[in-house]
């Protein structure tokens, strides 16, 4: 069986190796720059570890959703419209991007082929946001993978919700590799409340999920990101999960 291998690109973007597919995150591919939206400029602060170019061959790219820059830029949307590659995201998305395969929450979508494991990839809740944000951040999803023999990965999404994560634990724990995206982004919404998972529920997610590791995304190369690998340590630690907790280099390619 191959490896499970992880690589952070940057942002929420992250290659995954698993049962001989490869995923793509969240694509976001942009030099730094700023992007106008219905919440303001955000502002993207570094650029991609690997280039759009210098991408390995990609079976399937797992969107969380398309509505905000910090998770589909300009370079992501012209490789996900792109068509060749198969691309998973929320129903709505998929009413937005011809290519994209909407599925619903909880629904779960096989993948086959020769020479490699057959992956069930399930759809599962997301919360961009304080209770009821929806009509202001959007639908987002996260997704579970898992396949015989292998370890279960959680993808989060932007998710800051502690009874989304304990749902989908409630179906899938103890999950292998939770990719949790952190970084507590902030854009002044909701009295600026956090919209994706604080550190401290960061840590409080992967002990709900029990988790064997952690990588967290989403919690560097965005100028909204409040908290970034410092203060997951730091939470990480105070809840006596650091051992769980694996903080990707840009590029550098990760086995489990």
């Amino acid at each position: 069986m191959s490896e499970t291998a992880f690589t952070l690109v940057g942002g929420p973007t992250a290659l995954l190796e698993y049962g001989g597919w490869t995923f793509l995150t969240d694509p976001t591919f942009d030099d730094p720059g700023q992007y106008q939206g219905a919440a303001g400029t955000l502002v993207k602060t570094t650029g991609p570890a690997i280039r759009v170019d210098d991408l390995p061959a990609v079976d399937v790219i797992l969107l969380s959703h398309d509505q905000h820059a910090d998770n589909l830029d300009t370079s992501g949307r012209r490789l996900v419209e792109g068509g060749g590659t198969k691309v998973l995201g929320t129903l709505e998305t998929a009413d937005r991007i011809a290519t994209v395969t909407g599925v619903a929450p909880w629904e779960r979508s096989v993948l086959e082929a020769p020479d490699k494991a057959t992956v069930t990839v399930t759809a599962v809740p997301a919360q961009h946001g304080p209770e009821g944000c929806e009509p202001v951040t959007g639908t987002v999803t996260g997704f579970v993978l898992t396949g015989s023999d292998l370890p279960t990965v959680y993808v989060s999404g932007d998710n800051a919700s502690l009874e989304v994560v304990g749902a989908v634990a409630k179906r899938f724990a103890p999950i292998g590799l939770a990719v949790l995206f952190a970084g507590a982004a902030r854009v002044g919404l909701f009295d600026n409340a956090a919209l994706t998972l604080t550190a401290q529920d960061a840590a409080e997610a992967a002990r709900v999920l029990e988790a064997a590791a952690v990588m967290p995304v989403h919690a560097e190369g965005w100028q909204h990101f409040s908290e970034g690998h410092g203060e997951l340590r730091t939470e990480f630690a105070a809840a006596g999960l650091d051992g769980l907790l694996r903080i990707p280099t840009p590029g550098e390619k990760l086995s489990l």
